[in-house]
């Protein structure tokens, strides 16, 4: 058990948190942990993606499944951020974790979120459009964006696919160099006790427990929202497509607890790619799914955005009528997407969509969430995780592209036959 992954994250988990409680300062200290081992995954996120998505499009010999895999995750990542968004906007009605603080906007100190709201005016559907497109090919993944170097691999796949036989050569090649860059992968997350260890402990020792206690109450209703989610619809199209949700967490569980140490969703990406190929996915699949997924397909960040929203309306003592609360949930369909693609993005995204409310509900108001962010954003990326999971499963089987002789172990248990009565 001393070399399970699982056991030495999960240890280092609780020493970080341990540490943050009882020397702060030294627990701030140890920060640069969890900070190198995310830039040195982020550094091997590109390849991977490029080398398994040209290696999966190079052996195709039906190109139109590339559009069909394509519109398919994109229909289905609509349909289940669209479920997010409503039960966020649901359950914060409900449990008003923001009623009884009546704020006043004018005494929030805004200096710690300026960068934000300058960041939400920089937002919007054509820029974000504009900025898959690198401006060099190496670009993309000097800069490590996700879509950009998908974008490439798209297109330098279908370019392979055409070449017949010279094509597959070398797509074969790139199979073989993916393989490379996973053991690169394998190596780096040997270090992931540590950078749970650092990253845990920053943030016990910077923003502190105590600073749960005033905004406990909207954390605990994020944590149980997103439970509640991956439980009864996450489980639920699981157990449709005959698979077990219990099976699913057990096959990923050291990438959960990667995330949970780190706060970052991207810090598992390559580990989830080999993790679901390995289990019955195909190659294409996975490759088109996951990275788009971590853009589009963010769930535990749209229950998040739903729910900070109107806590900081009834914060502030804001009230919306039910049609402004819809009119905010269709700018939450636009602006949630690509939430993941810049640092902060989540609270960019919170900016420019309180913005759209004319100032009824105050930007300013930000300021009341910002020092329990990080402890949220666990959940959020935990969310994101198995959405991405899920999603990439269920296309595999829409697809007829997936081996059940390879993941027969988190398929639905049969149940055993009643004994025959005498």
């Amino acid at each position: 058990m001393r070399r399970s992954l699982y056991l030495q994250v999960l240890v280092a988990i609780a020493i970080g948190v341990a540490l943050g409680v009882l020397r702060p300062d030294l627990a701030k200290a140890l920060k640069p942990l969890g900070d190198v081992f995310v830039k040195a995954v982020r550094m091997l996120i590109g390849p991977v993606i490029f080398c398994t998505v040209v290696s999966g499009l190079a052996g195709m010999t039906d190109l139109r499944r590339l559009g069909r895999v394509g519109w398919k995750a994109l229909a289905y990542f609509e349909v289940v951020t669209t479920l997010a968004l409503v039960i966020g906007l649901i359950v914060a009605k409900v449990v008003a974790p923001g009623a009884g603080f009546h704020v006043d906007p004018a005494t929030l100190n805004t200096a710690a979120i300026a960068g934000y709201a300058t960041g939400a005016k920089e937002q919007g559907a054509v820029a974000f459009l504009t900025h898959i497109i690198p401006n060099t090919f190496v670009g993309a993944f000097a800069e490590g964006e996700i879509l950009q170097v998908l974008f490439l691999a798209i297109l330098f796949g279908i370019v392979l696919a055409n070449m017949g036989e010279k094509g597959k050569a070398l797509g074969a090649l790139l199979h073989e160099l993916t393989g490379v860059f996973f053991g690169l992968v394998n190596l780096v997350v040997r270090a992931a006790p540590l950078a749970a260890l650092g990253a845990m402990a920053f943030t016990v020792g910077a923003y502190g427990l105590g600073t749960l206690v005033s905004l406990g109450k909207l954390m605990a209703s994020v944590y149980l929202t997103c439970g509640l989610f991956i439980v009864l619809v996450l489980g639920s199209i699981l157990r449709v497509h005959g698979f077990s949700l219990i099976g699913v967490l057990r096959m990923i569980k050291e990438e959960l607890l990667i995330v949970l140490g780190t706060s970052s969703s991207e810090s598992a990406l390559p580990l989830l790619m080999q993790k679901l190929k390995a289990n019955g996915c195909g190659d294409s699949v996975v490759g088109i799914v996951i990275p788009s997924g971590y853009s589009f397909n963010l769930d535990g960040t749209c229950i998040y955005l739903t729910m900070a929203v109107l806590f900081i309306a009834q914060a502030t003592d804001v009230s919306l009528t039910l049609g402004e609360e819809l009119s905010i949930l269709g700018v939450l369909l636009l602006t949630s997407k690509g939430a993941a693609a810049v640092t902060g993005g989540g609270f960019i995204t919170l900016a420019a969509t309180l913005a759209t409310t004319g100032g009824k509900v105050p930007v300013a108001g930000l300021a009341l969430i910002l020092g329990v962010d990080r402890f949220m954003s666990e959940a959020r990326a935990i969310t994101n995780l198995i959405g991405n999971t899920v999603a990439a499963l269920v296309i595999s089987k829409w697809e007829r592209d997936f081996d059940h002789a390879r993941g027969g172990d988190i398929a639905v248990r049969p149940r055993p036959a009643s004994p025959a009565m005498d």
